[in-house]
């Protein structure tokens, strides 16, 4: 009985080593990017960071810790599943903290993109997750396609959410020198 709640998670061991060393490494290269927009002309209040730049480092350690929890040797499945689901919850409580905060700061007006990628997109992933922890113990074959899913979303979440942000702020850093070239 042993082997048979832990052989669905070891056919993902690989999946999972790859997924939250991505994660661990891009976690750490927004470290690097945010001292880099620090040096920068550009100043945003701490609520627009909040908005949008914690989530999405939040995203990325969330995804490490599941591929930390789905790695760890269990002996049952449900102990894992009661841990994915609350990293779920706390994801969708998280996300609705984004959503307050995007619409407190005043520093920048979101777009469709902004509310997709910043706060749809990580909502229905972190349900997802929910979900799939629940039906972790009973159905482990499609809820560890689930959970599979909702990281490796989480993970391109975070690095478009990156992207966004860097090339924002080159943009905006570069447009007093564009206006006084005309």
């Amino acid at each position: 009985m042993l082997e048979a709640a832990v052989s669905p998670l070891i056919a993902w061991e690989n999946f999972y080593m790859i997924i939250g060393s991505a994660a661990a490494a891009l976690t750490g290269l927004m470290f690097v990017v945010v001292t880099l927009i620090a040096g920068t002309q550009v100043r945003r209040s701490s609520g627009t960071i909040g908005a949008f730049g914690t989530p999405t480092v939040v995203h990325f350690c969330a995804t490490f810790l599941v591929a930390a929890l789905l790695c760890m040797p269990w002996q049952v499945l449900w102990n894992a599943g009661l841990l994915l689901g609350l990293c779920g919850l706390a994801g969708v409580i998280y996300v609705v903290i984004i959503i307050r905060r995007a619409r407190r700061q005043t520093d920048y007006k979101p777009v469709l993109e902004d509310w997709l990628w910043h706060m749809i997109v990580p909502l229905i992933s972190y349900t997802v997750l929910a979900i799939a922890a629940l039906l972790l113990p009973g159905n482990p074959g499609l809820a560890l396609f689930g959970i599979g899913t909702v990281t490796v979303l989480l993970l391109f979440t975070g690095i478009h959410n990156a992207w966004d942000t860097v090339t924002y702020v080159i943009v905006e850093r570069s447009q007093p020198e564009n206006q006084s070239q005309d």
